[in-house]
């Protein structure tokens, strides 16, 4: 029996399956905040505005101002209480705009007020996340 032919059909998919894998990266975990408008100016586009799913950089991913338009998929995994929990089953695609600095940046990801509250309860205030560019 000639299995030439099977192996040979089992290269795309292995190759699809890395590619999905490197496409994808692997999930990131952090913590998120909010801030609320205005949201202009921002360190990335100065007046320029891209709407309300947005969100501030901070140190951990900025990267010298190269996380500027970066897309980052975040979900809400949990808080410090957890009781009840204010994680929503959503996740939210952001552009990063803006840079959060250090000593005012309070989680790896400022999420705009519109962006957060797709993710989990404002009243949360801080959120564990994970995260993928």
């Amino acid at each position: 029996m000639d299995n030439r032919g099977t192996k040979r059909n089992c290269f795309p998919l292995v190759g699809l399956i890395l590619l999905c894998q490197i496409w994808h990266g692997e999930a990131k975990h952090g913590t998120a905040t909010f801030y609320t408008p205005p949201y202009l100016p921002s360190a990335c586009n100065g007046f320029e505005g891209f709407g309300t799913m947005i969100a501030a950089a901070s140190e951990a991913i900025w990267d010298n101002k190269a996380a500027c338009g970066r897309h980052y998929r975040v979900r809400c995994k949990h808080t410090h209480h957890d009781r009840p929990s204010p994680c929503k089953d959503k996740s939210v695609i952001v552009m990063i705009t803006d840079f959060c600095p250090p000593g005012s940046c309070h989680g790896t990801i400022d999420l705009s007020q519109e962006a957060f509250e797709m993710i989990a309860h404002p009243a949360a205030g801080v959120v564990h996340i994970e995260f993928t560019e």
